[in-house]
């Protein structure tokens, strides 16, 4: 199963043509799919907006080599490594969905338009992927989203924020089922009817994945990494956001511009820190 590429006996059936050109509609999709939600959300024109916003906030100016190399930080921790995320148990499971999903996408490109991959290794990270995908949505599903977690709502009560990693996990198992029965791994149950269903199945839950990015977080993808960019030149350049400066309570001069400190806290108030911090991350 694991070595035999699934789409070269589905090829008997389905003409290549038609499948590429399937391949082609979800990648248009995807592409229109984003820049309507940039228009609905108005993502694009916020970023825009913030920076030019940030520009006169600077006190200092950020060269080129120096976003360059914050660039390449954004790539390794935001991107390739999802480092923002405090919760390592988050974090391990966003990792396998993300690399999961990446590798099962380029990899049924390669079997679909590439060379000769009827069996061998891009079919088996073809799979390697899908199961990644699974481990890694599964694991986010049952035991660390936010409203399963925090608030008790059950895994089958399904909002329309869930619409992106329900389709991804139903893609991703129809997937892995409808390979096993055409491979015959299943013994008995391997027949043509029931191939026939869970790659029906498959192909639904790939065009829902695909054709609903405005109403998903598929998007989110696009511009997370926009915006980790922007957060480290807000950093470097000193306009923090847009932000307020981070005030040292013990200096006479903000002692003297807020006098309710002093007055309340004392002439040497503690630095408390931040109170987000002072309890370890069990979500995000």
């Amino acid at each position: 199963m694991f070595n035999t590429n699934p789409f070269a006996e589905l090829s008997a059936l389905i003409s290549p043509e038609i499948m590429q050109g399937y391949i082609i509609l979800m990648a248009i999709l995807v592409f229109l799919g984003t820049v309507l939600d940039m228009m609905h959300k108005k993502s694009a024109k916020y970023f825009f907006e913030d920076a030019e916003k940030a520009k006169k906030n600077a006190k200092r100016s950020v060269g080129t080599g120096e976003k360059a190399g914050l660039a390449v930080a954004t790539l390794a921790n935001e991107v390739l490594t999802s480092g923002e995320f405090s919760n390592q148990k988050r974090r391990l499971s966003h990792l396998f969905t993300m690399y999961g999903f990446i590798i099962f996408v380029v990899t049924t490109a390669m079997m679909i338009f590439g060379a000769d991959t009827t069996s061998g290794t891009v079919p088996f990270f073809w799979h390697l992927g899908a199961i990644m995908l699974c481990v890694g949505g599964y694991w986010f599903w049952f035991f660390i989203r936010v409203d399963v977690n925090s608030e008790g709502v059950r895994w089958y009560q399904l909002r329309l924020a869930d619409l992106f990693i329900v389709s991804l996990l139903t893609t991703a198992t129809f997937a892995l089922i409808w390979s096993a029965l055409q491979s015959g791994g299943a013994g008995a149950v391997a027949d043509m009817g029931w191939t026939t269903l869970f790659f029906a199945l498959f192909i639904i839950s790939n065009t829902v994945l695909f054709s609903t990015v405005m109403w998903s977080k598929f998007a989110h993808m696009f511009f997370k990494p926009a915006a980790a960019m922007q957060k480290r030149i807000a950093q470097a350049d000193g306009s923090n956001l847009n932000l307020p400066t981070d005030f040292d309570l013990t200096d006479p001069a903000v002692q003297a511009k807020f006098p309710d400190i002093p007055e309340y806290m004392g002439k040497n108030p503690p630095n408390m820190g931040p109170g987000i911090r002072r309890e370890s991350a069990n979500h995000y």
